[in-house]
């Protein structure tokens, strides 16, 4: 634990690239080996600090309805979803002079934050990040979805549509004021139909992954099926994410 941390989920957007799985429940909700990808972030941030907030906009009441018993501040954007730096706008009064542990609720980490957190003073904004020179946010080094930011990165922020990057992170890297940490493991942004079919094989150890309730009459191999999917038994799903009986995403 770190004392005096506030812990933010981000859970508001649309999840436009998982479609049509987005079509059916909110990015956050979506299960990565039959967790819902918010309570994977939830988990990994509450071993940093047990005073959290989520953010929501898409699928309000489908997360309203989810997270109402978990404890957890929930922040409604309204009329539009803030972006990052808008999202910790919004929070100010709550975070109220804290700093800040941000994570993405899409961002699925094999070892959890242990080496975000390991040794922080609190003087300066840390990022995780992974080695992707192909995909890289600061040179060969590519966003891991999970921040460290103190209080002065963030007092400033307003309850208006931005990204932290625009408004602070790329200032501080020109600055030289930006702290680098590469994750242990490996990260998946589960943003992709493919990425998040990758992050569930991961999570699984490479079985396929069934949800509670789903009838398995057919073969599986490398597949997603959904809480009360079905697959039938002229049926093999290979690489795949099946909804109900009727949607079949390929991965």
């Amino acid at each position: 634990m770190i004392e005096g941390v506030a812990g933010v989920v981000l859970a508001a957007g649309a999840g436009t690239r998982l479609r049509p799985l987005t079509l059916v429940r909110p990015k956050a909700l979506c299960p990565i080996d039959n967790v819902p990808l918010v309570d994977v972030a939830l988990g990994q941030v509450s071993a940093v600090t047990s005073s959290i907030a989520v953010n929501v906009h898409h699928g309000r009441a489908l997360m309203e309805t989810h997270l109402g018993e978990r404890g957890v501040h929930l922040s409604v954007e309204e009329p539009e979803a803030l972006g990052t730096a808008g999202a910790l706008g919004n929070l100010r009064a709550w975070i109220d002079g804290r700093d800040v542990l941000l994570a993405n609720a899409d961002a699925w980490r094999s070892h959890g934050l242990g080496a975000l957190t390991e040794d922080w003073d609190g003087s300066r904004a840390r990022l995780l990040v992974t080695e992707d020179a192909a995909r890289g946010d600061f040179g060969r080094w590519r966003y891991a979805g999970a921040a460290l930011l103190p209080w002065s990165e963030v007092r400033d922020l307003t309850p208006e549509p931005a990204g932290l990057y625009e408004v602070s992170w790329a200032r501080l890297e020109n600055e030289g004021s930006l702290d680098l940490v590469p994750l242990k493991g490996t990260f998946i942004d589960c943003g992709t139909p493919s990425d998040y079919l990758a992050a569930n094989l991961a999570a699984s150890g490479g079985r396929s992954v069934v949800g509670e309730g789903a009838v398995i009459a057919g073969e599986l191999e490398r597949s997603v099926v959904w809480p009360g999917g079905v697959v039938g038994r002229d049926e093999r799903l290979v690489d795949a994410i099946r909804v109900w009986d009727w949607m079949t995403v390929p991965g």
